[in-house]
């Protein structure tokens, strides 16, 4: 028996691939597939299985494209309408996979359909779940992504604490606990940065798994929750339905554009222009109106967090070797209508003599210095819950999230500075601003984790305790 976790730390996402005799099966897929192909291909393996735990609203799965090159049946739990053809498994039912079994455990409360699997080795002895977004490693699912016209996120929350406590608490300590997401998701509230665990652990040390009443239960896992990014919904109804193959997308995605072609495309067919080098690289020169998000930071989640139409004429400018990357993780969240890069990246666009704009950046030093000797405006664009824990005396909170609200507050006659946590977020926060016409911008390089340690007031709360 094999059993590899393939974790996507852009997504703070595990797959799973699965062998025994010969037999293979993979578990929540992600878009790209040639790895799990891969790997059954070098074992003499032939993939049989795909197991769905729900339908995903974080990214696009890849079991549509994987089902069609490999012949593998692709299993929902029950109740999991789909536009394509899909075996929904019973609760309790068991496939064999060879020499071992995996069994369906319904478990709906993150979602109507979400299911665990329990592998069941060759001794029958149970071995591992992989619980999708029910159970994660020190949380479980958000109740309030699937919200039905005759359902609550308290009705969902209350599904949620009986699946836990009949369906996966039942089981053996030494069970080890796979779930589909890790720290960084926006899945759930307290993720630990450890991608698994022994379910007896996670008795002991998961607030939600300790002896509480469901009561308890439902007020403690629906509060708090943020509003999901507006991408989720669309994804969780792309995989539902069905969508384009990779292969398609990446034709007519990973396409070099010559400065003239890429200028002429920007100017005349509404194409948003998106820079995935690195935030210094950014600074230091990019293409008028071009919104940065790099590929060295949480990619796809702030694509799918920022840009509203997922079917937005894209043009982007990469680092040297990664533009088919770009593509892949774009349409990881759904985003297909990648058009084009820009060859040579920013090189050829300098040589090529075409404008460019850059952003004012300085170290935490001189920001603390300015702040010393006069008033400035500074826009914290971390979190609520960062901000709340330790902030720059006077600093608003902007959040990078809520931008769009955000906007309104905002004067294109004042000067602000503006930091995250280490820098990335405040550089797409600038990139935007600057997009849309304003010009008096700094950037704060190191961010709070920076200027934290010189000598600024810095108001701290109490973190609060899940």
């Amino acid at each position: 028996m094999k059993i590899e976790q393939i974790y996507t730390g852009c997504l703070s996402q595990g797959a799973y691939y699965i062998e025994s005799n010969g037999e293979a099966a993979v578990i929540d897929p992600l878009r790209e597939i040639d790895a799990y192909v891969k790997k059954a291909q070098a074992h003499g393996a032939r993939i049989k299985f795909i197991f769905e735990t729900h339908f995903h609203a974080d990214f696009v799965s890849g079991h549509l494209d994987l089902a069609k090159k490999t012949g593998a049946v692709i299993i929902y739990g029950p109740g999991a309408a789909t536009n394509y053809k899909v075996y929904n498994a019973k609760d309790g039912e068991e496939f064999e996979l060879g020499n071992v079994k995996i069994r369906a455990l319904h478990t709906p409360g993150h979602t109507l359909e979400s299911t665990t699997y329990l592998l069941i080795d060759e001794n029958q002895k149970p071995h591992c779940i992989f619980t999708g977004d029910t159970l994660f490693i020190g949380d479980v699912g958000r109740p309030d992504l699937a919200i039905k016209q005759n359902l609550t996120q308290q009705d969902l929350a209350g599904m949620l604490y009986d699946s836990l406590r009949s369906k996966i608490m039942t089981l053996p300590d030494d069970v080890i606990v796979y779930p589909a997401h890790g720290a960084g998701s926006a899945c759930g509230k307290h993720m630990s940065k450890e991608t698994w665990d022994t379910l007896g652990n996670q008795k002991k040390t998961n607030y939600a798994l300790r002896a509480i009443s469901k009561d308890q239960f439902i007020a403690e896992v629906c509060k708090g929750n943020l509003p999901p990014p507006q991408y989720f919904a669309k994804n969780a109804l792309i995989n539902k339905t069905g969508y384009q193959s990779l292969d398609i997308v990446l034709k007519r995605g990973y396409v070099p554009l010559s400065t003239n072609e890429f200028e002429q495309i920007a100017n005349h067919e509404n194409a948003l222009v998106l820079d995935t080098r690195s935030a210094q690289e950014f600074a230091e020169g990019h293409i008028p109106n071009s919104i940065f998000i790099g590929l060295d930071g949480s990619f796809a989640p702030w694509v799918g967090a920022l840009i509203t139409d997922l079917t937005q004429p894209i043009l982007f400018t990469a680092p040297e070797g990664m533009e088919k990357e770009v593509v892949v993780r774009l349409s990881r969240v759904g985003y297909d209508n990648t058009i084009g890069y820009l060859e040579g990246g920013m090189e050829a666009w300098k040589k090529a003599g075409k404008e460019i704009e850059t952003v004012e950046s300085i170290p935490a030093q001189k920001f603390v210095t300015d702040y010393s000797s006069r008033p400035l405006n500074v826009l914290d664009v971390r979190k609520p819950d960062e901000f709340e824990n330790g902030h720059v005396e006077n600093a608003e909170n902007t959040p990078l999230d809520f931008i769009n609200d955000e906007l309104a507050h905002l004067s294109k006659d004042k000067t602000y500075h503006v930091h995250c946590a280490g820098g990335y977020r405040s550089m797409i926060f600038l990139s935007i601003l600057q997009a849309r016409g304003f010009e008096k911008l700094v950037n704060v390089e190191g961010g709070f984790g920076a200027i934290s340690k010189l000598p600024i007031p810095v108001i701290t709360g109490t973190p609060e305790t899940p």
